[in-house]
Order: structure tokens, then C-alpha cells, then sequence
């Protein structure tokens, strides 16, 4: 019988291809929780509390409350049929930040002019600039996408006293702008261990849907 042996450099090439896979499909957030959560009280029926400013803009809302609202269930939360009776009242918000590149960067490994800036400081990496006077066209150059600082933030309240009682945010940044995966995954984190709340911050991964 001819036996058939897989060559180690295609065996590593697999390996890290399928863990880039991976990584492409997970979120690591940075979670901050505070509680004052009785230790026995138990989840319970819920609504959503909208601020002036965010019951101006519904259709923005929405999609945040839809994303918190799968997080507070599977954290033992149920969405209340009448809102006048739940038993807590939720806030979400969310934050995101775009970092524009500056035009004057520039990702090419070198440059016909040498390492130095317009000024005579010299850069990391070298742009593309006239020789003397500064005023070269480095961005034309720059191909990097911009990144993006994205933070979600929910606050459980007493229904019934307005008493503050569960507060967590979940930050992450990337290349890629809010979507509805995305905010579900920072919610989900933001959730996470419901109602543990750890000192400090804490790196938790969440898995995108494939």
C-alpha cells in the first residue's frame, strides 16, 4: 500500500491560515463593570429608558436596544409586556470614534528623497516629499484604512425605585465601523458572568457569527 505524507510547510501553512480565520472572526474587548446587585435577587422583566436626546433619534436606538436586548437574555433577563410594570429599567448608549490618517503619512516601505521629513527631522518611515521646501504629496500615497474606537455602554435600574444597580461598558477598536455582529458581540461581553463584576477591566473575546 503507497502511503501519503502531507509536507510540513502546507500542515504550518493551514495552521496559521485557519487561526487568521479565526482571529478575523473574534472581538477582544476591554469590559469595565460596576454593581450594587443585592446577592439574592434574580433577573427579571425589563424595559428600555430612552434620554430626550435618544428619543429624537429612534432609528439609532433601535439597533442598540435590539443588540443589549439579546444580551440581557441570555443573561436571564425577559422583555416586559407592560413596561409600567417591569421590574428594571435599562439605558444603552454606545460611542464611536473614527482616527482619520493623516495625509502626510505614508505606508510605502521608502522613498526616492531618503528618510527625512520636509523640516529635516527624520520619520520612521519616510514620505514622499519635494526636496527642500515641504510641500511633497505624501497623500497620495496613504492606503491604510482608517480605525475606529467603539464603545457600548447599559445601566440596569430599579424599576420600581430608579436605584442605580448594574453598569458595564465594552470597548474595542479595529478597522471596521458598527454593525449589527459587532454590537451584538460588544454587548454580549459587556454581559458576560452577569452579575460578576471584577475589579478593573477585563480582555474578554467574543466570537462573530460566521
Amino acid at each position: 500500500m503507497r502511503s501519503t505524507m502531507v509536507p510540513a510547510t502546507l500542515v504550518l501553512a493551514a495552521a496559521v491560515l485557519s487561526a487568521g480565520c479565526a482571529s478575523l472572526n473574534t472581538v477582544s474587548t476591554e469590559v469595565t463593570r460596576y454593581a450594587q446587585w443585592p446577592a439574592d435577587r434574580k433577573p427579571g422583566s425589563y424595559t428600555f429608558e430612552r434620554t430626550p436626546s435618544q428619543q429624537a433619534q429612534p432609528s439609532d436606538q433601535a439597533p442598540l436596544e435590539q443588540a443589549a436586548s439579546q444580551a440581557l437574555e441570555g443573561a436571564g433577563f425577559t422583555r416586559a409586556e407592560d413596561a409600567s410594570r417591569a421590574e428594571y429599567r435599562v439605558q444603552v448608549g454606545a460611542r464611536l470614534t473614527r482616527s482619520a490618517n493623516s495625509p502626510w503619512v505614508d505606508d510605502w516601505p521608502g522613498s526616492a528623497f531618503g528618510p527625512w521629513g520636509p523640516w529635516g527631522r527624520p520619520y520612521g518611515r519616510a514620505g514622499w516629499y519635494g526636496p527642500g521646501v515641504g510641500l511633497g504629496l505624501g497623500f497620495g500615497w496613504n492606503m491604510t484604512p482608517p480605525r475606529y474606537e467603539r464603545e457600548v455602554g447599559l445601566l440596569i435600574r430599579d424599576g420600581r425605585t430608579g436605584t442605580p444597580l448594574y453598569e458595564t461598558r465594552a470597548a474595542s477598536e479595529g478597522t471596521q465601523n458598527f454593525s449589527a455582529p459587532l454590537l451584538g458581540a460588544l454587548f454580549e461581553a459587556s454581559m458576560r458572568d452577569f452579575p460578576a463584576a471584577p475589579p478593573g477591566p477585563q480582555v474578554i473575546r467574543v466570537e462573530l457569527p460566521r
